[in-house]
């Protein structure tokens, strides 16, 4: 039985909460990154070392940098209303997402006094 190692479970958390912030399943994350469910699960629990150039392909399956992932970059948290809206938008259609983020613009526009009338 492989042996767990803190600095690789660490790694394996932060892998594991940017999949499930996708929703992305172990199957789905296995196959884009050509890696055996069993070795993402794995990975997830810090009992398989990830190598660079799979954490690389982890870094842009999931749209994070490799920092995030190995703790050398703080990435500060996100308000659970921010992550439930980045779930959703990762669900809609490019020119949805485009509407959406105009609409973002609109609202801090507002906010900032800069969205005065016509």
């Amino acid at each position: 039985m492989t042996k767990t190692n803190p600095e690789w479970a660490q790694i394996g958390a932060r892998l594991r909460a940017a999949r499930e912030y996708l929703e992305i399943s172990q199957d789905e994350a296995a196959s884009a990154l050509g890696i055996t469910r069993s070795g993402i699960s794995l990975i997830e629990n810090g009992k398989r070392k990830v190598n660079a150039v799979e954490l690389s392909r982890f870094s842009q399956l999931y749209s994070q940098s490799v920092e995030s992932f190995t703790g050398s970059h703080d990435v500060p948290p996100l308000p659970e209303s921010v992550e439930a809206l980045a779930r959703a938008a990762t669900k809609l259609s490019d020119d949805d997402r485009q509407q959406l983020l105009s609409f973002a613009r609109f609202l801090q526009s507002k906010q900032s006094g800069g969205g005065g009338g016509t």
